[in-house]
Formats: structure tokens, sequence, C-alpha cells
């Protein structure tokens, strides 16, 4: 049951045109136009897309975790789905761990997709691949929590308008395409304690310069997976 559904819910957000400019043509266009116009001065050595490659995997598992699954799951509550599928012989958890299924399946395929673009681009990774694996799942789990907490205890319309809000400030001020050097000191002591400006600073710090375990970052992002995770399971409202 799990799998099937798990492959439900996979199938039903590739098929959602909304979700696909989210998760894929969005992160692809912006890491091919910033990478191919000097339009924002980038951070490090290296090309440009060495810089941008790394912040754009981050934004791609938050518009996949946080945006994508906060909104669809807001409608699924609104529209009873939830609830219907709270009384099936499907358990509530294993509902739930479909949908993180579906969302790790969703990303392999982005940051296989965005790889071969950055690849293309003359990208050239370094680092070690399992601190990647680190940061992206601890990344998945924090937005997760948050998407989650976000769709289980607002509105639909509310949790749509403020998902996308979310992503365009954070798409903006999270270190993603704009580094965070840019902006005054006061507010960089902030920003860096955001969990997409964590993934994306972890992400470049290792591929971009081949730095070793990124601690710190890791330990931001586990701090937003426990308190999300922990809120959503505490206040999400099945219906």
């Amino acid at each position: 049951m799990l799998l099937a559904q798990t492959a439900f819910e996979t199938r039903m957000l590739l098929r959602n045109g909304e979700q696909l400019l989210l998760t894929v043509v969005i992160p692809t266009v912006l890491l091919v136009l910033f990478s191919a116009v000097d339009i924002v001065a980038v951070d490090g050595p290296g090309k440009r897309v060495d810089f941008l490659a790394p912040g754009l995997l981050a934004l791609a598992v938050m518009s996949t975790a946080f945006t994508g699954q906060a909104i669809a799951t807001g409608f699924e509550r609104r529209y009873g789905v939830l609830k219907r599928l709270g009384a099936s012989p499907l358990p509530r958890w294993a509902l739930l761990t479909a949908k993180t299924g579906c969302v790790l399946v969703t990303e392999a395929l982005q940051v296989a997709l965005l790889s071969v673009i950055a690849l293309a681009l003359g990208w050239s990774p370094q680092g070690n691949v399992l601190a990647v694996l680190a940061l992206l799942v601890l990344g998945t789990a924090a937005f997760s929590g948050l998407g989650l907490l976000m769709a289980g205890t607002l509105k639909a319309e509310a949790t749509l308008a403020a998902a996308n809000l979310v992503f365009i400030l954070l798409l903006l001020a999270g270190g993603v395409i704009v580094p965070l050097s840019k902006f005054p000191a006061a507010v960089q002591s902030v920003l860096e304690l955001l969990p997409i400006a964590a993934l994306s600073d972890g992400l470049r710090s290792v591929l971009q310069t081949g730095a070793g375990v990124p601690w710190a970052d890791l330990g931001i992002l586990g701090g937003w997976a426990v308190l999300g995770l922990a809120a959503a399971a505490r206040f999400f409202r099945w219906e």
C-alpha cells in the first residue's frame, strides 16, 4: 500500500502543471539564465555556474519539499481528500510517509536534471558526496516539516499565497542567487539562520570549494527539521 500510494502521489505531482513550473522549469531557467548572463555578481573561485548550481539545487529542494507539498496538501485537506484517505485502510503514518517518498523521488529527478544541465554549462563539482547527501536529506526534512505545518494549520488559499510568497522571498534573500555577502552585516547574521541559506551555503562550500563536512549548516538544518516536524505532528489538522 505504501509503494502504491507513493507512486500515485508522484504521478499526481508530475501531472500538475503548476508543480512542474515550481519544481523543474523555474530552477532550470534560473540556472541557464544567470550562468549565461552577468546580472548578479557571485562569490568564490571558478565559473558562475560553480556558484549558482549548488544554490539552485537548494532551491529545487525547497520548491518540492516546502512550496509544492504545502500547496498540494493544503488543497487535499480543503477538499476532504486527507479525511477520506485517513479513514481508508491506509494508515495515516503511511500516507505521510508516501508524501515524503514522493518528495524524495521528485528531488532525485530534479537533482539529476539540474546536474546534467550544470555540467553541460561547465560546472566542476568537488567535495564529498556523502556530505552533499546529508545536506539534501536534512534540508528535505526541514522544508517538509515546515510545509506540512503550513498546510495543516492554514486554509488552502492562505497556504497558496503564503507558500508562494515565502518561495520568492527566500529565493531573493536566501543566498540562492544573490550572495549573502551582498547584504548588510546585521542582516547577514539573521539570514544565515534560514534553512535555505544553510542548505545553499553548505552545498556551495562542499561542491564549489571542496570543503569538508559543513557541521554548522547541518546543525541549522537539523534544528529546523526537528522544530518543523514536531510542530507539524502536534498542530496538523486533517480536516
